[in-house]
């Protein structure tokens, strides 16, 4: 049975432990007639004012854009063969300003969480000022840690859901 707890930080280090193990999650999207849709990225983490915030880096692709322009819910999943699992459910949206690009820019250079992250000038060679270089902000309102070997889950749920 999944334990429900009042801070993320009751279970952040489960959430980045396991998050520097894994990489990469699948990113699902559903589009206008509710089917879902999946994608393998990298997105990167922190936590900001006891919350974890997400940034993805990605090409504005028709499906993509299409889908969160209809419903902005997304669920992020990760998985390892020791059943160790994360899922965060979120509300992702488009980042428009250049500031915040240049961020998550710095974020994915030196890795967040540590060891997560890559050398985005590998996809998008004009660097953050890039045209094709798009950021998406992930703001979490559930994340949901398991513990293969024991099945434990620990849940843990936005104070102000925006699902």
């Amino acid at each position: 049975m999944a334990q429900k707890v009042e801070k993320f930080s009751d279970l952040e280090d489960s959430f980045f432990d396991y998050i520097k193990d894994i990489v990469y999650a699948t990113m699902i999207t559903v589009d206008k007639k509710g089917r879902p849709r999946a994608r393998v990225l990298l997105p990167i983490w922190e936590v900001v004012d006891d919350r974890p915030l997400g940034w993805l880096a990605v090409f504005r692709t028709p499906v993509k854009a299409a889908h969160l322009a209809n419903n902005p819910h997304t669920t992020y999943s990760y998985w390892n063969q020791r059943q160790n699992c994360v899922f965060v459910d979120s509300v992702t949206t488009w980042v428009e300003d250049m500031e915040t690009k240049r961020y998550a820019w710095d974020l994915y250079t030196k890795g967040s969480p540590p060891g997560v992250g890559y050398n985005p000038r590998a996809y998008w060679s004009g660097g953050p000022t890039d045209p094709k270089f798009e950021v998406l902000r992930i703001e979490p309102w559930r994340v949901q840690v398991l513990r293969g070997r024991d099945l434990h889950s620990r849940i843990w749920t936005a104070e102000t859901e925006t699902a």
